[in-house]
């Protein structure tokens, strides 16, 4: 009787009448979801810039814990904001491009949340809460996206899941510091990196597949076995196999086969009813946000066009970028169309060379967007099309460039080519897939992060001292010489030397937008009277000092000077009271010996952040009292230079997050660059590959 009733009619029609319309209505934006998390929270109050009437993903108003890629919250990252309660995970299941989770260090307890229904997330961070109890062997088996868990410092107890054995990329998993027994399951993927089960009580031999990881990885299992801890084990205990379904009984197929009919039906009405109110929505968003289907041409011929648009997965990561593959191509072919080359050492290419090239959504930030490109002859560049900077004609933009062109200092990034444009300008930059300070600092939690120790923060801090006081020397006839530095806008080389871009362009910005493009406009003489000096910049210098030495994302300053913690005076407070040793990262405090020269350091970002100008250091000042921080072995820094990285761009984004705004654009110098014969201020020598026009 029950398959009759499958079959009819009115079965059909009750799924339109019933259940449909109830999906449509359980649909919500992603600030539905997020309201309805916060209110499932005890005492949220640090997610304060959560409310009713703002946009999560606004650009100058951005929710603090958010990361987002085209409109879309791609992160969730709650790291220490001392939240409990029980999330409401029927609203966390609403949002459909969510990623990456985060409820590191707070105070979330009882069993592990039931996230089994999310299968798109990438990286699971429940890292130092007080969840409990034990996990179920087949919790993994529908996350078949994950690539990273962080289960690490909570209660755990039973079996480690053996479904983890199961997830095909796989590459970090950090159980230590739990209540794990019993045997280690056959975890083995190639694609693994990091891997910690110290401290629990397992017990047997350790799989082959993790023999490659050395003994601290499993320190503190007394349980454990084999050569690599010094004691035989007497049986090797097999690994249970995975049990065989028993197939149906063929009196059963026919039943199941309409079942399953009946079920795919069902799922692609609502497939196609999410996919329509999606698109509406992305509708708006896109032609908000991402800014690339003008049909515009470049001197009223050539146009800048993305084919086959599709939202990425995530946002930008390590690499530096989300999936969604496009296409840069000329719309017509026009003759007197030019791009000015102004350094030829990574090869001469032509504007039709980078149209044609195959290119990602990078951001899209307050000045304009970027994008990926990796052209026909295999070189890859980033590609920033510039909207505001309209205050220069052709002659008077080029001149800029090649004025940018001719700097030489190994802390500073200068473009490759240009292009103008009445409505905007393109600049080009080399690429190599290393990241911003923004995302190794508060992105997706991976190896670059975890090797940021004290050395390599204090040589990072100094590096982007040394290329700032470079700048104001060079650029000295600018109000403001850099105007926007922020630690979206420092990327790191291979081995951790930082990168400045985004300088000197404030003079050329329409006032009507500068002062939201700019960061030096978050500084307090700016807020007071709009007035800014080199000073500035030295402010924005403090902001990244304690940004780097507290770990924390200084919202305040980068966003609209709304959510999140005010960085400034919460460091401020702290040495008012003596509490200096509160406010620095815990991940860089594990050797005390080195507190005295994290302390020294940040009494300068204090001086630098001081709300008079006039009391703040100036650039020569700062360089020479952080080069007499020594900042301990400077051999672990060789660690840094032989570092790959795992791509992940499927999983992240730009971080953290003002994150769009050329956050996750990886884009390094040449290994091979000139180096000027010291680092001091003023330390300069010519570029003379610059000014060649190529058609």
């Amino acid at each position: 009787m029950a398959l009759i009733f499958l079959l009819r009619p009115s079965f059909f029609l009750y799924i339109f009448i019933i259940i449909v319309p109830w999906m449509v209505n359980a649909y919500m934006t992603d600030s539905d979801a997020l309201l309805r998390i916060k209110k499932s929270l005890n005492d949220p109050q640090s997610l304060e810039s959560w409310k009713l009437g703002t946009i999560p993903c606004d650009e100058v108003v951005r929710w603090v814990g958010l990361i987002c890629n085209n409109g879309i919250v791609t992160n969730l990252i709650l790291k220490s904001l001392s939240l409990s309660g029980n999330l409401d995970l029927n609203a966390l299941s609403q949002m459909a491009g969510l990623r990456i989770l985060s409820l590191e260090n707070n105070s979330f307890s009882g069993p592990i949340p039931d996230f089994t229904k999310f299968g798109s997330l990438k990286g699971l961070y429940l890292s130092r809460n007080q969840y409990s109890g034990e996990i179920p062997q087949d919790y993994f088996n529908a996350m078949t996206s994950m690539k990273k868990i962080w289960f690490d410092g909570n209660r755990f107890t039973g079996k480690i899941p053996s479904s983890i054995a199961e997830l095909p990329n796989l590459v970090e998993l950090h159980l230590e510091d739990n209540q794990f027994s019993g045997t280690i399951p056959a975890i083995g993927q190639r694609s693994l990196e990091s891997v910690n089960l110290a401290y629990n009580n397992l017990t047997g031999e350790v799989p082959p597949g993790l023999a490659k990881f050395d003994a601290a990885s499993f320190e503190g299992n007394t349980g454990l076995c084999g050569a690599k801890f010094g004691r035989m084990c007497d049986n090797k205990i097999p690994h249970t196999p995975k049990p065989i379904e028993k197939q149906p009984k063929d009196t059963m197929k026919i039943g199941y086969i309409l079942m399953a009919v009946t079920f795919l039906i069902l799922m692609l009405m609502i497939a196609g009813i999410i996919y329509l109110v999606m698109k509406k929505k992305n509708e708006k968003g896109n032609s908000e946000t991402i800014g690339i289907m003008e049909r515009d041409g470049i001197e009223g011929s050539v146009g800048l066009t993305i084919c086959n648009i599709s939202k990425p997965e995530a946002i930008p990561g390590q690499n530096g970028f989300g999936t969604g593959q496009k296409a840069l191509m000329t719309k017509k072919k026009a003759s007197g169309v030019d791009l000015l080359l102004l350094n030829n050492s990574k090869g001469v290419f032509a504007l039709s060379d980078v149209m044609k090239a195959a290119a990602e959504v990078l951001g899209n930030g307050m000045l304009g967007s970027s994008y990926k490109a990796r052209m026909s002859n295999g070189m890859t560049v980033v590609v920033k099309r510039l909207k505001e900077l309209n205050l220069v004609d052709k002659n008077g933009f080029e001149a800029e460039m090649m004025k940018m062109a001719r700097l030489n200092h190994p802390n500073v990034l200068t473009p490759l080519a240009c292009h103008y444009r009445q409505e905007e300008k393109l600049l080009i930059y080399e690429y190599i897939p290393t990241g911003s300070l923004l995302y190794v600092l508060h992105g997706d939690r991976g190896k670059k992060h975890a090797e940021l120790k004290w050395y390599a923060r204090l040589n990072i801090i100094k590096g982007i001292a040394q290329g700032l006081g470079y700048i104001h020397t060079e650029l000295a006839n600018l109000q403001i010489p850099h105007g926007n530095l922020k630690s979206s806008n420092v990327l790191l080389t291979p081995n951790y030397q930082p990168l400045l871009l985004d300088f000197g362009l404030h003079h050329m910005i329409d006032p009507n937008h500068v002062t939201n493009a700019l960061v030096a406009y978050k500084s307090p003489e700016a807020l007071r009277n709009g007035q800014i000096s080199p000073k500035s910049d030295i402010f924005c210098l403090g902001i990244i000092i304690l940004e780097v030495l507290t770990g924390k994302y200084p919202s305040q300053y980068v966003n609209s000077g709304q959510g999140g913690t005010d960085l400034v005076e919460w460091v401020k407070s702290a040495m008012q009271e003596r509490r200096e040793g509160e406010l620095l990262d815990s991940e860089i405090t594990g050797s005390s010996k080195y507190i005295g020269e994290m302390k020294k350091l940040l009494q300068i970002g204090a001086n630098c952040t001081d709300n008079d100008p006039d009391a703040r250091l100036d650039i020569k000042e700062i360089i020479s009292s952080i080069e007499n921080i020594q900042g301990g072995e400077e051999q672990t820094i060789q660690m840094f230079t032989s570092i790959d990285g795992y791509d992940d761009a499927a999983s992240t984004l730009t971080g953290i997050t003002e994150i769009t705004d050329s956050s996750y654009i990886s884009m390094v110098a040449d290994k091979t660059r000139t180096t000027p014969n010291n680092n001091n201020v003023g330390g300069h020598q010519k570029n003379d590959s610059f000014g060649y026009r190529v058609s």
